[in-house]
């Protein structure tokens, strides 16, 4: 596996820290990518050292930061719990705890403008890197390094075949892909990571095969 210098050392960023500040700024963003609209609600809950550390590390800063389009070098990172009721966001912040998660875990549940929800559960997992673990209810594992579709499906024969059949059709290429399900016959989730974005009239396309629920399309960033 390649590994490239800002791997090792992580994003430029507001600090102070990579893990709690930057990473933590990376998830609020793809909690807006995934609604893709302005993010009007959210309630915040910190797990493990996030909950413990997270106003001396600025992580609910970074977080709300993130909610609002802010990036991991933007300063107004620093002042987003004062910039947010004026960006249009009201946020709580909590803490829980749940030894089975990472420690350093936030619990987002977001409401876009729109009407949109999202339920979001991910990680800072070191450097400025981050992982979505769920996405409403389901388990997932999303680094956010490539343009990914999540489509949540039915565990039917065929799904597969029929979401692959219209990604490949259309031109894209699939360079990895992740597949895990609740139960022979429940729910099935398939993460897609291409080599460019996927149009909206594709996924749109994918949605509208039979025995999808739902698909999140998460832009690299």
């Amino acid at each position: 596996m390649a590994v490239g210098m800002f791997d090792m050392l992580g994003p430029i960023t507001v600090g102070p820290s990579s893990s709690h500040t930057a990473g933590a700024v990376r998830i609020g963003l793809a909690c807006k990518s995934i609604l893709k609209d302005k993010i009007k609600k959210a309630k915040i809950t910190f797990y493990g050292s996030f909950a413990t550390t997270y106003k001396g590390h600025g992580t609910d800063k970074a977080v709300v930061g993130g909610l609002l389009g802010f990036g991991t070098a933007d300063p107004n990172v620093r002042k987003s719990l004062e910039l947010a009721p004026e960006m249009g966001l009201e946020y709580t912040i909590r803490t829980d705890d749940n030894p089975r998660y990472h420690p350093n875990t936030v619990y987002i549940e977001a409401e876009s403008e729109r009407g949109q929800t999202l339920n979001l559960r991910a990680s800072s997992v070191g450097g400025g890197a981050i992982e979505l673990t769920e996405i409403n209810g389901f388990e997932v594992s999303v680094k956010c390094r490539a343009d990914t579709l999540i489509v949540f499906g039915r565990d039917v024969i065929g799904v597969f075949h029929s979401i692959a059949g219209v990604i490949s059709g259309a031109g894209y290429n699939i360079a990895t892909l992740y597949l895990d399900r609740e139960h022979r016959a429940g729910g099935t989730v398939i993460i897609i990571e291409t080599d460019v974005p996927v149009a909206p009239e594709t996924i749109a396309e994918v949605e509208a095969l039979e025995n999808i629920i739902g698909v999140v399309a998460i832009d690299k960033f």
